[in-house]
């Protein structure tokens, strides 16, 4: 059972910190999706929450963005460490507030989120300039999915994104986190490849507190993958990513696939050949920033 109130904050927009720069921007402090494997679990320590990370959402109230155009030309990230369109949005509607608020701004704004209730807001996201919208997709086993997060099914989340791209946006497909072994990028690629404008690779990073649990799931599900973990995560090498970047980059270039690392220009690509953007090594983007 979730704990679900409303808190009165200063601001909304926060200037990020994170490599794609711009403005964090997050509706909802904590986040019901309870994905085990959740970065921003850390976040935690900053609410005054005791309860576990996953089980409590504070839906914010802020005072209203009497100018939208104070954003013209900065990217707005909207779900940086919650998702805009949890469970919950539906009745609060916080997200659509936003959106709201920024008409008129010629911001870019991007949207990370794990739901197809994104599809609601279409309306408002056609009216600026430059939008994404991406979606988490790890895997294709509705099992894996399901024992790992609280989220939309896999299938639900790849009909949004279809009809995201159908309806003129830019759309992303985020293998995040790529977990060795077990996701299959290639599989995943070629199931989107005709309705997402990129795929972002990203790989799994495990720290704090969920490493332990990640581990133990390792351990209990997929023991043949107990000694590729280890190797990993605990002896802390890199040859398992290394040999994956390079497998992507050939299977990109042998389909036609523009690949890069870190970054592309805002722009849509050619139906069936999405643009894969590889962004495997944090702590070197944040060096070529």
């Amino acid at each position: 059972m979730e704990i679900v109130k409303e808190i009165d904050v200063r601001s909304i927009m926060t200037k990020s910190s994170l490599p794609v720069g711009g403005y964090s921007v997050n509706p909802y402090v904590g986040c019901t999706h309870a994905c085990k494997y959740c970065y921003a679990s850390f976040m935690k320590r900053f609410t005054g929450h005791l309860e576990p990370w996953g089980t409590f959402l504070d839906v914010k109230n802020w005072k209203p963005i009497v100018d939208p155009h104070k954003y013209d030309g900065q990217r707005i990230v909207i779900g940086s460490v919650t998702d805009g369109y949890n469970e919950f949005e539906e009745e609060f509607g916080r997200t659509r507030r936003l959106l709201e608020e920024l008409q008129g701004s010629e911001a870019e704004i991007m949207i990370c989120t794990k739901s197809d209730l994104v599809l609601r807001d279409l309306d408002l996201l056609k009216r600026f300039r430059k939008v994404t919208i991406s979606w988490s997709v790890n895997t294709l086993d509705e099992t894996f999915r399901a024992d790992m997060d609280r989220a939309v099914s896999i299938a639900r989340r790849l009909e949004a994104m279809k009809q995201v791209y159908n309806a003129g946006i830019r759309a992303v497909c985020f293998i995040s986190p790529i977990f060795p072994g077990i996701t299959d990028a290639k599989a995943i690629i070629e199931r989107v490849k005709d309705y997402a404008d990129l795929v972002w690779l990203e790989n799994l990073n495990l720290r704090g507190q969920f490493k332990t649990g990640i581990m133990d799931y390792i351990r209990e599900k997929h023991p043949n993958l107990v000694g590729l973990y280890e190797t990993i995560y605990n002896e802390n090498r890199t040859e398992y990513w290394r040999t994956l970047e390079t497998e992507i980059s050939e299977y990109a270039r042998s389909h036609g696939y523009p690949y890069c690392v870190n970054d592309l220009p805002y722009g849509r690509s050619e139906k069936g050949k999405p643009a894969i953007v590889n962004y495997f090594y944090h702590e070197k983007i944040r060096l070529n920033k």
